[in-house]
């Protein structure tokens, strides 16, 4: 069902760290109002990479998680600096944080963190023909590269120190992308 987007009667900015928080006065097709509040992303979206080692083989990263305060399992990611691609922005991260490049680069599709609330998207990229090659990044330690089989998926998804929503829907995308012979 197809319904027409709700009419925006009035918008309030506010300031909010990296995000623009806005107040929406909206009107839905029914006359129902109601006022949401959004996240306005100010950067240029981010990138999740899904490095293959090989065919078989994903390279994750375990990095310090301070919303949590534990170390995650993870794939690559970081922010689209101004002026880069996503595929540009994908080998960056990929060298500043698992100390690979890529010959090939292939962006799959824009993710969401959390739509009802946020603007910001993530781009997932699987990266191929990996080499070494290793850049300074922001991270304020060296991470540690652990390689995982995309075959024991279904282990990866139940541990308890690999929970980013991201990670784990990066990592299904692109085994059944990666499965279709892309």
């Amino acid at each position: 069902m197809s319904r027409p987007l709700p009419t925006i009667h009035q918008i309030t900015d506010e300031e909010s760290g990296p995000f623009q928080r806005q107040h929406l006065d909206l009107e839905f097709s029914n006359g129902e109002r109601r006022r949401f509040e959004r996240l306005v992303s100010r950067g240029h979206g981010a990138v999740v990479v899904v490095p293959m080692l090989d065919a078989e083989t994903v390279l994750l990263v375990r990095e310090y998680a301070a919303g949590v305060h534990r170390y995650e399992l993870g794939l690559v990611k970081g922010r689209i600096d101004a002026g880069e691609t996503p595929l540009q922005a994908a080998n960056r991260e990929l060298k500043e944080e698992a100390g690979y490049g890529a010959h090939r680069l292939d962006v799959l599709r824009p993710m969401t963190l959390a739509p009802t609330y946020m603007s910001h998207q993530s781009w997932l990229v699987v990266a191929r023909d990996l080499y070494p090659e290793r850049l300074p990044g922001d991270e304020p330690e060296e991470l540690e590269v652990v390689p995982w089989k995309l075959a024991e998926l279904d282990q990866l998804m139940l541990r308890d120190d690999f929970s980013e929503g991201r990670s784990l829907a990066a990592l299904f995308i692109a085994r059944e992308w990666l499965g279709q012979g892309a």
